[in-house]
């Protein structure tokens, strides 16, 4: 169960960056792309920290396939143990297609220059400090704007409902 709730995760995150146009093949229309662009862009990644959620992906997936196949033959359950961690170490080695994939998409966004700029700024004091405030200050936005969400969805409720109580009246 945990693992198809990981792959829904995946796919919304994979639908999301595509809707983003980060996997889109129109934003990767550039046929090539500087090794000194990619290594502005790979800069910039590093300072902002943006690959940091996709630490926690292999492990998991390690854990949830490991789970799983546990619940289905629980005396096999040390084999299953180690054969999960030789196949997660084997794919360790993957994760680089995922970060290129990333600063390809930094690179399609910004120009060589802009890329050093932002690297420059993303390594002062203010870049780091914003770079470490943006999760809080995003989870901060997210639980607003559901907390507004629900107050306005109530009293579009409450609204809707007057109306239709006048209208039954006025009839």
């Amino acid at each position: 169960m945990k693992l198809i709730k990981l792959f829904r995760r995946a796919a919304a995150v994979g639908a999301a960056m595509v809707a983003a146009g980060f996997l889109s093949s129109a934003s990767f229309a550039q046929d090539t792309i500087s090794e000194s662009h990619l290594a502005a862009a790979k800069r910039v990644a590093v300072s902002t920290k943006v690959l940091e959620p996709f630490d926690d992906i292999l492990p998991l997936l390690a854990e949830q396939t490991r789970t799983a196949f546990i619940q289905s033959d629980p005396t096999r359950a040390e084999e299953i143990i180690e054969i999960t961690q030789g196949v997660a170490l084997q794919l360790a080695s993957k994760r680089a297609e995922l970060n290129d994939t990333v600063y390809k998409a930094w690179a399609e966004s910004f120009t060589e220059e802009e890329l050093n700029q932002l690297a420059e700024f993303y390594n002062t004091d203010l870049g780091q400090k914003l770079t470490k405030s943006i999760p809080t200050i995003t989870q901060y936005s997210v639980a607003a704007a559901r907390e507004w969400q629900d107050k306005i969805s109530t009293e579009m409720v409450t609204m809707v409902q007057e109306e239709l109580a006048k209208q039954n009246q006025a009839q």
